[in-house]
């Protein structure tokens, strides 16, 4: 559905040509700090056309708050953020409303809501929603005072340079993917519940419902399967939990161990490409050339660090109220 977490709820909603992108925080304690200008950091990391590869569409994106929030302090009330869409060409879109774009929720949405879905830039499951996710990640990361959340590009293309990487997409005038890593620092032990709410398990549910993504891994991940045990397991070092190695990635057991937590995801290439493509026309029932034409982020994974830091604070922030390690009034 639209909503995720336990006592840290977020409901997110909007559509990339609507009125607007927003997020609903519930659960959010009272007392809390929050202005505008909290958000600007994040919110600029994550806009197009602020670096080489991503989409020339610009938004203000300055959050417009409706609730929950009184004298520059949270009140204890749902949190309703919106965040305003006025740059928009959805002539783009009406254009080839026959014609499902490959890789992208045209063909998907149009079945499972018969048509009524609103396909400008992709509607619902438009990569513009991701404005909402950082703005709950912004309220997160507060919360989770002496806790650091770090993400960073790995690789684009499958190279370690990205400048190389995004060269040899705009060599090939086509989108690339890339990998992008995260470490949290300063989590106490026992964060988390054994199988189903596992840490892995609550991050890599909340990862997925950013756009993109093709997988995910902690620790060495796939690498383990090539190791031996002994290899593989971190020693324990002392008292507080530290190991000498991490290959865990800071997860045993699906509870937090108290040293780093290391994941990365795999992004894909951009579906949205110049490059000649073969799709179907639901309207003569044939398929055809087509390209997509419009403005796009020639490598999603460069706007998509903030995005993954926010998933992981709103995973985290809602962990610490569980275990009652954030108090409800600050």
């Amino acid at each position: 559905m639209n909503s995720f977490g336990t006592l840290y709820r977020v409901q997110i909603f909007g559509e990339s040509h609507g009125a607007c992108a927003g997020i609903l925080v519930d659960g959010c304690p009272a007392g809390l700090p929050l202005t505008a200008a909290d958000f600007v950091e994040d919110m600029e990391r994550r806009k197009g056309g602020k670096q080489k590869g991503t989409t020339p569409r610009q938004e203000e994106d300055v959050p417009v708050f409706q609730s929950g929030i009184f004298q520059d302090k949270t009140t204890g009330a749902p949190i309703t953020i919106l965040f305003e869409n006025k740059n928009t060409r959805s002539g783009d879109y009406e254009k080839q409303r026959a014609v499902p774009r490959p890789g992208h929720a045209d063909f998907t949405a149009h079945q499972k809501f018969g048509g009524f879905e609103d396909y400008r830039g992709g509607g619902h499951f438009s990569g513009r929603l991701t404005a909402g996710l950082v703005g709950a990640g912004v309220i997160a990361k507060k919360l989770l005072k002496g806790i650091e959340i770090n993400a960073h590009i790995e690789s684009i293309g499958g190279e370690s340079d990205l400048e190389k990487g995004l060269q040899k997409a705009i060599d090939a005038k086509d989108s690339v993917g890339g990998v992008v890593g995260c470490v949290v620092k300063g989590l106490p032990i026992g964060l988390g519940e054994h199988f189903f709410n596992s840490v892995e398990s609550l991050i890599s549910h909340a990862v997925f419902a950013i756009p993109a993504i093709r997988g995910i891994e902690f620790g060495t991940g796939f690498a383990a399967a090539k190791m031996f045990g002994v290899e593989h397991n971190d020693a324990i070092m002392d008292g507080t939990g530290k190991t000498k190695t991490n290959h865990a990635g800071g997860v045993v057991g699906g509870y937090t161990n108290g040293n780093d937590l290391v994941f990365r995801i795999a992004v894909k290439p951009t579906s949205s490409t110049p490059k000649d493509q073969v799709t179907w026309n639901w309207e003569t029932n044939e398929q055809e050339n087509f390209s997509v034409k419009g403005r796009h982020d020639l490598c999603i994974a460069l706007r998509v660090p903030v995005v993954l830091e926010a998933v992981t604070a709103i995973v985290l922030a809602d962990l610490m109220l569980l275990e009652q390690k954030i108090p409800r009034i600050l």
